[in-house]
């Protein structure tokens, strides 16, 4: 056999496998992201009686969100510079491509207004105010087809990654593992700083 064909098989191997270990990490930070989401839309049920922990999760929210954008973009980099392990793995269906930039440009625009709340306290102009609301709804609608599209596809990834036997079982769990647990104590640094914002904002809503 050629010595140069078959290293050109084991890198192109190694390529293809690169994309599934990326998607799967996508995955994995899309199924925390789920439940982290899950647990600030409680609070914008009552805001004003749970705004502690709206801004508190809110700034968790800040580090599994960048870490998704992170792998969603570097997919997104390689397939449009013609890596052809990208390449061949395809682009996904129309829909989806449409979709999701408005969720990065939602998502980006509702954390970014509510971290310039947080930090600007309830003296705030009215504009921040608007502009953070206007992103959310935006957010809402994009949001929840995007959890519709991927929401299965994310619990299969975590049936797939923790059951050692399956048979979609992919090498790198490891380093996936460690992405997560640094992403949760990214987060969890990230809340314990927004306490420090939220006595003016709990003296206008409990005062």
């Amino acid at each position: 056999m050629d010595d140069s064909y078959s290293t050109d098989a084991v890198d192109a191997g190694r390529a293809e496998l690169g994309v599934r270990q990326n998607a799967r990490l996508t995955s994995l930070t899309g199924f925390v992201l789920l439940g982290a989401l899950f647990a600030e839309g409680i609070t914008v049920l009552s805001v004003g009686s749970l705004i502690v922990p709206h801004m508190v999760i809110g700034a968790l929210l800040l580090a599994p969100v960048a870490l998704k954008l992170s792998t969603t973009g570097y997919k997104i980099v390689r397939y449009y510079t013609g890596a052809p392990a990208y390449v061949a793995a395809g682009p996904p269906p129309i829909a989806r491509r449409l979709l999701a930039p408005l969720v990065m440009v939602a998502t980006v625009g509702l954390l970014g207004t509510g971290v310039l709340l947080m930090i600007e306290g309830p003296q705030a102009t009215g504009r921040m105010s608007f502009l953070h609301k206007g992103f959310f709804v935006v957010w809402f609608v994009a949001m929840t087809m995007h959890v519709l599209i991927h929401a299965l596809g994310s619990v299969r990834a975590v049936v797939a990654e923790y059951l050692a036997r399956h048979p979609d079982a992919l090498p790198g769990r490891g380093a996936r593992a460690l992405s997560l647990a640094g992403c949760l104590v990214a987060g969890a640094g990230l809340a314990m700083w927004a306490t420090g914002f939220t006595a003016p904002w709990t003296a206008i809503f409990h005062g």
